[in-house]
């Protein structure tokens, strides 16, 4: 991680129009993929994009790079970031590119991609890309420059694959489902899903203006699925993220049903059907609650850096399938090589009606621990980073007094947001008051140091 200049854990992201989510730099990056990716396959690359603005300028300017290389192109338009994943790999092309910024507001943007395989790229493929962009871009022949073409029917192909994945015996009739798509790249998609299989949809988040993704809509401003579950009576509320690789959850009473809760009532499920291969993988910020849940069921748990990458990666060295962040990032691998919001949501469903439950009854399997996160927003000063932040004598002072007074009955995890300018302080105890006091202490500390 510490050699690339450009990639993060979710790829590459920033602001539109600074130093690297901008046409010239874009278009170099296609140009070095290309490079880097070729091979002696289709030699095809495809792109999808969620529906903030700026995903026009970019697609642009990554078929133009890609060209140069000679790169042929399928443009799949607005599609979710899962949908890309399974897409690539069912065309079995070289790779796939997805222009998107995730929950982000719309002036951001970023670009990831996705192997062959449809997962993300090892680092070592990422690193090459960056090394391949400090040669002078050059241009193939003519003859031998890369073609684009729009796959047309790529909505219908995932629609389908997300209702291949929802038990045949079952169905989605008498169901009354509210689902927010933020305004982002699954407003074509989910909606249909859910009614094919036999739903009542109360559809929000739908009208995508290129400005309003994930504002005030989606799964992190779940307000307005709560509200439209309360208003319709509803039976649950499905809240997705811009690109769709996230899922957070109403229940019928108007509860929160977050990612912990929708991974531990899938893991049960899997479990209780023999379907669980090993056992679950979360990350340093997944609750303590859903841990000793899973211990009582005897399946084994273990915990990763922060970032679905990293789920996938101890997922795949464990050989197990299912894991997940509490943000709403939910992996079964049983389905889908990365977190698909749709495909989680479907899963729960069929466990509720295996299980003749509802949401708020299948959700109650453990208690939750109360946790207070709070975010410090952070512009890197000439005079300390983050990291020296975080380590500084008076943080790491107040951090070491929250351990030593909760003991055994809380936890601190101090962190750098991998996709923002953020430090995230997060305290987990069996008190919500030791929860809400340390945190808000360590918190201000942070501020201390970095806003000195």
């Amino acid at each position: 991680m510490s050699n690339r200049q450009y990639f993060g854990t979710d790829g590459i992201r920033g602001k539109v129009g600074q130093s690297v989510i901008n046409p010239e730099f874009v278009t170099k990056l296609g140009w070095a993929a290309g490079k880097v990716l070729a091979g002696t396959g289709t030699n095809k690359v495809l792109i999808g994009k969620d529906t903030r603005i700026s995903g026009y300028m970019l697609e642009s300017a990554l078929e133009a790079g890609l060209s140069a290389a000679g790169i042929n192109i399928g443009l799949l338009g607005p599609m979710p970031t899962p949908a890309i994943a399974y897409l690539t790999k069912t065309f079995r092309s070289e790779a796939g590119i997805v222009i998107s910024a995730s929950h982000n507001p719309y002036y951001d943007n970023g670009i990831k991609f996705f192997s062959s395989f449809g997962q993300k790229l090892d680092d070592d493929i990422e690193l090459a890309i960056e090394q391949q962009m400090q040669q002078t871009m050059t241009c193939v022949e003519s003859d031998k420059l890369g073609k684009a073409s729009r796959i047309n029917d790529a909505a219908g192909r995932y629609i389908e694959y997300c209702k291949g994945t929802f038990p045949s015996d079952l169905s989605l009739k008498g169901f009354k489902i509210v689902v927010d798509c933020a305004h982002g790249a699954t407003y074509h998609i989910a909606p249909n899903v859910l009614s094919e299989l036999g739903a009542t949809v109360i559809e929000i988040g739908t009208s995508p203006d290129g400005l309003n993704i994930n504002h005030q809509v989606g799964a992190t401003s779940l307000r307005s699925t709560l509200n439209a579950v309360k208003e319709h009576n509803a039976d649950f509320g499905f809240a997705l993220d811009g690109d769709g690789d996230r899922i957070m959850m109403i229940d019928e009473k108007g509860q929160v049903i977050d990612g912990d809760q929708i991974i531990f009532i899938i893991a049960r499920d899997a479990l209780k059907a023999g379907n669980l291969k090993g056992g679950v993988v979360g990350t340093k910020m997944s609750n303590l609650g859903m841990e000793l849940a899973l211990e009582q069921l005897g399946v084994p748990f273990a915990r990763a850096d922060v970032g679905d990458r990293y789920v996938l990666e101890l997922l795949n060295r464990n050989g197990w399938n299912i894991g997940g962040e509490n943000s709403g990032h939910v992996l079964n691998l049983q389905y889908a090589t990365t977190g698909d919001g749709i495909v989680a949501g479907l899963q729960v469903v069929a466990a509720m009606l295996r299980a003749d439950m509802t949401l708020s009854e299948i959700a109650s399997g453990f208690k939750k621990f109360p946790q207070k996160l709070v975010n410090v927003k952070f512009e890197a000063s000439a005079n300390i980073n983050a990291d020296q932040a975080m380590q500084h004598d008076r943080v790491q002072k107040e951090l070491k007094a929250a351990e030593n007074a909760m003991g055994s009955t809380g936890r601190v995890l101090l962190r750098k947001s991998g996709t923002e300018p953020l430090i995230r302080v997060m305290v987990e105890a069996d008190d919500k008051a030791h929860s809400e006091k340390w945190a808000d202490a360590i918190a201000e500390q942070v501020k201390s140091v970095t806003q000195a």
